[in-house]
């Protein structure tokens, strides 16, 4: 119950346990061809390029950044967290100059703040971390990037810890660049960066004055290779992690099976009862409020006089949870995942483990008090 890697689905883990065929192979171009296709389903962006490129979700963020920054070019980062500190941190690398709209942990940007820096700004870019998993930080995205688009600025917003969990509709609000990982609401074991990028965004890529800087994370190299798969013919620039690819269109087959505003809800009514019990045994959110608190994953201060050992305890109860990441915050707090095949099999099980940990450190609340709060909750969402 980490925010990634997550708990797979076994058809995921069959194919990904396949015997691996030739990535030329007649029946490999067929699923990769598809898998792109439900790629921009899940995206909610039928005009979008989809990208499906072997690497971890940096990469994923360095294949945005790369393309669309140029030596000179200003960036405006809102900024929630450890995550986006790593998107300033590639813009910079590629030249760009940044300024951030930042907030204090916990908190999101105001979005009209944000408007008042791209009506002054001349940006090319701004970029959104959908949910930081270092905060449990969800950013008012639609907000944002609807107002990037007001102002001729393409937006770049990272979905690793929100794509396939966190509601997102690329096309209709005018998201530029939505991208992902494959490890968490995705529910595929790490290893694929996942982008699909808007015909806008495309022309801006067409448009540059310099080369890419990054060979690998160039799309000249990559966007025939994608076309082929899609028209149901090989291409090759670098050997695609077949199984990988053959796991991601079965996840992307179920999520789709699921319907995307499905998904969404559910993964609304798990947060809401592990917020439920979190309430009932004391504990502190990190994010500030409801609206900015994240659906996909629980920042969670520890209790007073209880430390990261409690992270122990659990694992002892058979849940694994993750400490904090935050560099300002991390010895403070932990997190607790809750995405991609997460029931409320899963919420009961991860509260009893939590309460009973918590209860071994010295934290003090009334037995079982967190699961029938989770029970209760559950049970009014029908």
């Amino acid at each position: 119950m980490i925010p990634g890697p997550v708990e797979f689905d076994p058809e995921v883990l069959r194919a990904l346990g396949a015997k691996t065929a030739s990535h030329v192979a007649p029946e490999f171009i067929a699923v990769f061809g598809r898998a792109l296709k439900r790629l921009r389903e899940v995206c909610l962006a039928p005009s979008a390029q989809p990208f499906v490129v072997a690497g971890s979700g940096t990469l994923a963020m360095e294949l945005a950044v790369a393309n669309l920054v140029e030596p000179g070019d200003r960036a405006l980062v809102v900024n929630t967290g450890y995550f986006s500190d790593r998107m300033a941190l590639l813009l910079e690398r590629y030249g760009a100059e940044v300024v951030h709209a930042r907030c204090a942990p916990g908190e999101a940007p105001d979005v009209a703040s944000v408007e008042a820096l791209l009506t002054s700004g001349r940006f090319k870019v701004m970029t959104v971390t959908h949910v930081d998993t270092s905060t449990g930080v969800l950013a008012p995205a639609e907000a944002l990037v609807k107002a990037a688009d007001r102002h001729g600025v393409l937006s770049v917003v990272d979905g690793v810890c929100a794509t396939a969990g966190e509601a997102f509709h690329q096309e209709a609000w005018g998201a530029d660049v939505y991208l992902t990982a494959s490890q968490k609401a995705i529910g595929v074991p790490p290893g694929l960066a996942l982008l699909t990028v808007s015909p806008r965004a495309m022309a801006a890529w067409r448009a540059r004055r310099t080369p890419v800087r990054s060979l690998y994370a160039d799309f000249s190299e990559w966007l025939p290779i994608m076309e082929a798969y899609e028209a149901g013919k090989a291409a090759y620039f670098a050997t695609p992690p077949v199984n990988l690819v053959c796991a991601l269109d079965v996840s992307l087959g179920q999520i789709l099976r699921e319907g995307m505003e499905a998904r969404f809800a559910r993964h609304r009514r798990m947060a809401r009862s592990f917020r439920a019990a979190w309430r009932a045994l004391g504990l502190k959110m990190l994010p500030v409020s409801e609206s900015v608190t994240a659906h996909t994953l629980s920042a969670l201060y520890y209790p007073e006089g209880v430390d990261a050992a409690v992270l122990g305890r659990a694992r002892e109860q058979g849940v694994v949870l993750a400490g904090g990441l935050h560099p300002q915050l991390k010895t403070r707090y932990f997190r607790v995942g809750h995405m991609n095949v997460v029931g409320p099999g899963d919420v009961l099980a991860t509260v009893g483990a939590v309460e009973r940990a918590l209860a071994a450190a010295g934290h003090r609340a009334t037995p079982g008090v967190a699961v029938a709060a989770a029970q209760t909750e559950l049970l009014s969402a029908g």
